[in-house]
């Protein structure tokens, strides 16, 4: 046998007994091993059947409320029913609240939410459909010039003179394009109804594993994304000039109607903690949530409670909350501290969530986010 034989045999020797001793240590019944039994089957069915179906549904209804809205005020062109149309509006926007979180299936496939809630809308875009009388909706140069910000141009910014708002609008162009933005919206979420009912459901709960393509990773991820970067960063961090330096008032919500920006604000927010804690949509009944799975763990495991965690310093960011104006626009123009306030407790829990619940809950982030939390 020659040296070189010798080489590799004594590599063989060693590798496997690394091998060995790996495999040993993974074995290992000293080693603690979290104790997870939770049913998520269970908890996948309850988010389908009693939130995220629900909510789809009453959407679905305010879409079409801000429809009929819509065709009246064509057939009337009266003040009085683009009153009606602004209600309908802000109806199926804070509808829609409940709805923005659940970017899965179809909805992620079409990018639904970028077709719905891109903000601000870009004004000089829509100038230029308008006049143009030709665009497409349906490519993502055109996310921000539709949707709920493009329509609260239309029904609150356009003009300065409110007085005579409808006849104005109503012997314009913009009456097509406004035509045109609502008809979209209630098509797209008709599509992404119809995929959960009639495809998506089943696929979703039966789909109840625990690798990062489950359900309840995929998920738990898409909740996690939706409230650092949509409701923390977009309706708080960035107006009030966390990740800029400087104030940028015209970045809030619905900033032509921005006396609704906190009325939006805790809407989201009721949203985000009912499906963390289990209410059914229409706050009837609990159900299997994550609230329930952490403290299933931490139970079995003799380990802290995180969702108590979560669920109180939620407590105190909603209370800041409260205590903005009900414009964020005329809060982060006149006292911008009260949202840095306020986002800096939201923040902490999107410290909780990213790192005690996610490593309760053995799922791996599948994002990547630019704010060094």
């Amino acid at each position: 046998m020659n040296r070189r034989s010798t080489k590799y045999i004594n590599f063989g020797l060693i590798l496997c007994l690394v091998i060995f001793t790996i495999f040993s240590a993974c074995k290992d019944p000293q080693s603690p091993q979290p104790e997870d039994s939770f049913n998520r089957k269970a908890m996948l069915t309850f988010w389908a059947e009693k939130q995220i179906l629900p909510a789809l549904l009453q959407y679905g209804n305010t879409l079409g409320e801000l429809l009929n809205t819509k065709d009246a005020f064509f057939q009337n062109k009266t003040n009085a029913d683009f009153q009606k149309l602004r209600t309908a509006w802000l109806n199926a926007y804070l509808s829609w609240q409940s709805v923005a979180m659940f970017n899965i299936g179809k909805a992620e496939a079409i990018g639904y939410r970028n077709y719905i809630n891109t903000y601000p809308t870009d004004v000089d875009l829509i100038k230029t459909n308008v006049e143009k009388e030709s665009y497409n909706l349906e490519l993502p140069s055109n996310f921000d010039a539709q949707g709920f910000p493009a329509l609260g141009y239309l029904l609150f910014g356009l003009f300065d003179d409110n007085s005579d708002y409808a006849n104005k609008l109503s012997d314009s162009k913009y009456l097509n394009y406004l035509n045109d933005l609502v008809d979209r919206m209630a098509y797209l979420n008709q599509l992404i109804l119809y995929d959960w009912e009639l495809n998506f459901k089943s696929a979703f709960i039966n789909n109840n594993g625990s690798s990062a393509t489950a359900s309840t990773d995929k998920l738990v991820n898409d909740f996690l994304f939706y409230y650092e970067r949509f409701f923390r960063a977009g309706k708080i961090g960035i107006p009030a000039g966390v990740f800029s330096g400087n104030v940028l008032s015209h970045t809030v919500e619905a900033p032509y109607a921005n006396i609704y920006s906190k009325q939006l604000c805790l809407a989201a927010f009721e949203a985000v903690q009912n499906f963390f804690n289990g209410l059914s949509f229409d706050e009837t009944e609990s159900g299997a949530s994550l609230k329930q799975y952490l403290q299933t763990i931490a139970a079995a495991n003799n380990t802290e409670d995180v969702a108590q965690k979560i669920i109180d310093q939620w407590q105190i960011a909603e209370s800041k909350i409260l205590d903005l104006e009900d414009s964020f626009k005329l809060q982060a123009e006149t006292n911008h501290f009260k949202m840095l306030a306020a986002y800096d407790e939201l923040q902490k829990t999107v410290i909780i969530m990213k790192v005690d619940m996610m490593q309760a809950l053995n799922i791996q982030i599948d994002y990547i986010d630019a704010d060094g939390d």
